[in-house]
């Protein structure tokens, strides 16, 4: 089993309970079209646990996605300005026609300054984030994308919603209820 090398820690983007007894620990590219489609699943998971809290961290694989890099460094500059949730969010929902104009697109539509923004691209003032992102991805033994971690343990299923729950029920301090608060899958 492959564990997570680089612990959570204070360069993270995070969402969900701080005070989490699970910690999903999620390496994604913005242009990966499996990482589009997990990223509803986990919003829904965190929806259904209340003790869940989500971590990303970049993993652009830029030979066959050529945006990702880009988009990961304008999720970095937007994280400087109190948007990374919304530029993520907003570049997973644009990824079909994700582009440079589109970027840009988004980040006036957060409010983020065009101009500072096309200068830290050219600067590559984030390369660093998403580069030590990447290493640490890449120690942990991600060699693709989307790779989830459920406390720190490499989850090898798939990243539907039955496998990553499952994963998280798993992991759950024996203290914490064992069932979701979600009724979606409950009717299946």
């Amino acid at each position: 089993m492959a564990l997570l090398r680089t612990p959570p820690n204070e360069r993270d983007h995070r969402r969900g309970d701080p005070n989490a007894s699970v910690v999903l620990v999620g390496y994604g590219d913005f242009q990966c079209p499996h990482c589009a489609a997990a990223e509803p699943v986990v919003q829904e998971l965190l929806g259904a646990f209340d003790d869940l809290q989500q971590i990303y961290r970049h993993f652009p694989l830029s030979e066959v996605h050529p945006l990702a890099e880009v988009a990961a460094q304008a999720a970095e500059f937007a994280a400087e300005h109190g948007a990374f949730w919304q530029m993520h969010d907003a570049l997973f929902a644009n990824q079909p026609q994700l582009s440079l104009p589109v970027i840009f697109a988004i980040a006036a539509e957060l409010g983020l300054p065009q101009a500072a923004l096309r200068d830290a691209l050219e600067a590559g003032i984030h390369t660093a984030k998403v580069r030590d992102d990447f290493i640490g991805g890449v120690r942990s033994g991600v060699n693709g994308t989307p790779c989830f971690f459920v406390n720190g343990a490499r989850h090898d299923g798939t990243y539907a919603f039955e496998s990553l729950s499952a994963a998280i029920l798993t992991a759950r301090p024996a203290a914490v209820a064992p069932q979701p608060t979600s009724t979606r899958h409950a009717r299946r």
